[in-house]
């Protein structure tokens, strides 16, 4: 295992600076060496790291989303509320309609198994996106219109969305039925995300606001070790609560970290975010060694110019939904347009998800993981490099 994650620190990070040096994402650097040591590849990582691979991801997923929290101002999330709510729903629904539109005559696939492929597809990713929102929040880019806040909110709802959807169609797939009940658990994860977050955000900052009292200072360190802990609990209780309530551990996550912003003093949040920001460094080469680790290639093989064609269709119509939501903003069209780019790229949840409908023996199992595959490896650098290279032309500032 210490090998292992030396592979994934060491070269992880040597990829991430060479891509960088040459004046491209370092994520592209992280995912091709995931890839490059991949059980499918040089198969260079031990089964034990792999098989925690899920987990070691889940912990560096929620350690940019404390960051996030720790960066979003709900005032000016208040000034973008309605486009925010529906870039947490609307581009998923338009990419998914184009999926079951499209997919049964390029890819020989019924409607149904089209809503399968659409729901493991259409999901933006948390691990791309919000880093680099947080970023332009830190450095005041786009702000001065909330546009950066107004894709980080979406994009933490987005995954919610589009995970609740893949499970019911998953089982209309398997010759099951919808429930209304099913669709109703999406507002109701959203909701009860949102709440547990905030009281248990309360909680900890009176448990700060006591030691000062108390004259027991806690460290920002310990600090920082408390929240993480906290929110490993939070995204816990998703996972124990799903058989009475559902609850949006993602959102959890956030929603306390943004209380607990809004409550301390500004220079102990600074300050804190900076500490966030320092752990980002180590989970960032985490996160993306293991999702390109977790990227079977041999299925891209398979894939062929159909499922190409396919995901390129899906994204046109994910770019009239972010545009539908953009209606009756003041946003002019180049930041339109940067929102558009914001939301092509997709990895986490399609590495997470892709191979769900192939283990469970589904017809559709195989082109769904080639059709995820080939997303994450075109639009995860795509996407990437699109808001790294246009945000300056299209919303100002020099990150």
């Amino acid at each position: 295992m210490l090998l292992s994650l030396a592979i994934i620190f060491l070269v992880g990070l040597s990829s991430a600076a060479i891509f960088e040096r040459i004046g491209l994402p370092r994520i592209i650097g992280m995912l091709g060496i995931g890839i490059a040591v991949s059980p499918y590849v040089l198969d260079l990582l031990d089964s034990s790291v792999l098989g925690i691979s899920s987990e070691l991801r889940q912990i560096a997923l929620i350690i940019i989303l404390v960051k996030a929290g720790l960066s979003l101002n709900l005032s000016d999330l208040k000034k973008v509320g309605r486009p925010a709510i529906l870039l947490s729903f609307l581009p998923a629904c338009c990419e998914i309609v184009g999926y079951v539109l499209m997919a049964p005559l390029l890819l020989g696939v019924n409607h149904i198994e089209a809503a399968v492929m659409g729901a493991v597809l259409s999901a933006v990713s948390p691990a791309v996106v919000v880093p680099r929102m947080v970023k332009f929040i830190e450095d005041k880019v786009g702000t001065e219109k909330s546009i950066p806040q107004m894709i980080l909110a979406g994009a933490s709802c987005d995954d919610i969305f589009v995970i609740v959807l893949f499970s019911t169609f998953v089982t209309m797939a398997q010759g099951g039925s919808a429930k209304a009940t099913d669709f109703l658990n999406i507002p109701i994860s959203i909701a009860f995300g949102v709440l547990l977050g905030a009281a248990v955000g309360l909680l900890i900052f009176f448990l700060f606001e006591k030691s000062y009292q108390l004259e027991h200072k806690i460290r920002n360190s310990t600090k920082v070790i408390i929240m993480l802990g906290t929110a490993f609990m939070l995204m816990s209780v998703e996972s124990i609560a799903k058989p009475y309530i559902a609850v949006s551990g993602l959102l959890a996550v956030v929603a306390m970290a943004c209380v607990i912003k809004q409550k301390t003093d500004k220079s102990v949040s600074v300050r804190l975010s900076e500490k966030f920001g320092k752990l980002w460094i180590g989970a960032e080469v985490v996160l993306f060694v293991l999702v390109g680790a977790a990227v079977d290639v041999r299925y891209t093989l398979t894939a062929g110019a159909s499922a190409l064609a396919m995901i390129f269709i899906a994204l046109a119509f994910r770019a009239v939904g972010v545009c539908v939501c953009l209606i009756g903003t003041e946003l002019n069209e180049k930041e339109r347009l940067f929102c558009v780019i914001a939301y092509l790229p997709k990895a986490t949840v399609q590495a997470a998800i892709g191979s769900v409908p192939l283990s469970l023996g589904l017809p559709c199992g195989k082109i769904v993981l080639s059709v995820a595959v080939l997303a994450i490896l075109i639009t995860a650098p795509l996407g990437a490099i699109g808001i790294d290279r246009t945000h300056k032309a299209l919303i100002g500032g020099d990150v």
